[in-house]
């Protein structure tokens, strides 16, 4: 698709020059002659590039700026580049329009050389920063927001919003892993998460927060009966999804449950609202999944929900679903069990093997296919390590795992056996090196 230029100039001869240039390299080119016209063609309108004249009657283009910026703010856009065009050679003029967050200027009259250099330099520049962005706040699998991300964007949504938080638990998942595979778990994460975006309102934030666990902001969401009928259609389709993936025959109960809390009726802050929606989605859970609960004073209230019993309390704490695997973290995460992990076995009798996987592409192999392969030595891992051991992925080619209890010089053979089983799998995939190290203590008076 060509890039999309907006020129802003009251002068119709330098409108007609820059179009010209710009649409002779295949450039769409929109000329307007005022910064009013421009506040109300950005309403419906994100083009790439803008090219704004600085001295215009009615409204020069500092203020046509400033405008823009707040009306991108209060529609949450992402800001539009903007360069100046400017016959001005003042260097305090250039040092505002920076100050202002101008991306460059282009003097007049026209050089086409200069103006087509300029354009190509910002609209790249754009597009290599909403690239960079989209790879750090997207979850690789389902293209939904990552938690961080998720975190983030629907905490400025509850503070300036009205909406509803929901709160979305898959219901008997693992069992599509055990039965399926982990192919075919990821198969259905995918399609629950265009299930999830087909269900709730336009304009409204997702994000996938851990294996099966999701976020929304429903926006305008007001209504129990509005939550009602995203949970029925989130079941109703999520299944249908289901069985056209695993066949009609597929008997696994599953569904959606939704823990919801409207905003701001209950309040603004996000972290007070997830708890509270995290509550909700408990209360389904314990009357029998598949629905919703939106939350209320006399939910959370009621006689005897204050104080838990050890019992429930452990339920909240503990996993819903405990995998028959070795658990995978996220750096972060990986960082603080291992902290505690190290200490502990200072004091015990008891010792960690750590390894270091780096895996480099076999003879023969694409690069789309090494990097498939080794998003595969994930599960790969995952499945031959018992479920005390934990592991990360430290690297797009490396992966970190720690065996619990085990003896020094004792776990060589637990790695063999992940590079000899994965080796008859993917025969020529991958080469795969290692180290090894333990980290044991004999406790103090021994």
């Amino acid at each position: 698709m060509a890039d999309w230029i907006v020129v802003v100039d009251d002068n119709v001869a330098n409108l007609q020059m820059a179009g010209k240039v710009l649409s002779g390299d295949k450039k769409k080119v929109t000329a307007m002659k005022s910064g009013r016209k421009l506040l109300e063609f950005m309403k419906e309108n994100e083009p790439d590039l803008i090219l704004l004249d600085i001295m215009m009657p009615e409204m020069d283009g500092f203020e046509t700026l400033k405008l823009l910026r707040q009306q991108e703010k209060d529609m949450g856009r992402e800001a539009v580049p903007v360069i100046f065009l400017t016959a001005d050679e003042d260097v305090d003029t250039e040092k505002r329009g920076f100050e202002v967050g101008v991306s460059d200027y282009i003097r007049k009259p026209f050089n086409p050389d200069v103006l087509l250099r300029r354009v190509d330099n910002i609209v790249s520049k754009q597009e290599r920063m909403m690239s960079l962005k989209t790879e750090a706040t997207t979850d690789k699998l389902t293209g939904l927001l990552n938690k961080s991300a998720a975190n983030e964007e629907i905490s400025k949504c509850c503070a300036e919003k009205t909406g509803c938080l929901l709160m979305i638990d898959l219901d008997s998942f693992k069992l599509v892993n055990d039965l399926y595979g982990h192919e075919m778990g990821d198969q259905v994460l995918i399609s629950f998460s265009n299930v999830i975006r087909n269900s709730v309102p336009e304009g409204s934030v997702l994000g996938r927060i851990g294996g099966d666990e999701f976020v929304a902001f429903g926006k305008n969401v007001t209504e129990e009966s509005e939550v009602r009928e995203i949970t029925r259609k989130l079941n109703d389709d999520f299944l249908a999804e289901a069985k056209r993936l695993m066949g009609e025959d597929m008997s696994i109960p599953l569904g959606a449950s939704v823990g919801a809390i409207y905003v701001p009726k209950y309040g603004k802050d996000y972290d007070m609202l997830f708890r509270m929606a995290d509550k909700m989605l408990y209360i389904v859970k314990k009357r029998g999944k598949h629905g919703y609960a939106t939350y209320s004073p006399e939910l959370v209230d009621e006689p005897g929900s204050k104080e838990l019993d050890l019992k429930s309390l452990q339920t909240v704490l503990s996993e819903r679903n405990i995998p028959d695997a070795a658990l995978q973290l996220d750096s972060e995460a990986f960082t603080y069990v291992y902290r505690y992990m190290v200490r502990y076995v200072t004091r015990n009798r008891i010792g960690i093997g750590n390894v270091l996987l780096t895996l480099t592409q076999g003879d023969g192999i694409s690069d789309a296919e090494f990097m498939d392969y080794c998003d595969e030595m994930g599960i790969h891992i995952r499945e031959k390590l018992r479920k005390s051991d934990i592991f990360m992925r430290y690297r797009a080619t490396q992966y970190y795992i720690a065996l619990m209890e085990v003896k020094e010089g004792g776990f060589s053979h637990v790695i063999e056996n992940i590079i000899s089983s994965w080796n008859e799998e993917h025969p020529g995939s991958l080469k795969i090196t290692y180290e090894e190290n333990f980290v044991g203590s004999v406790p103090e008076g021994e």
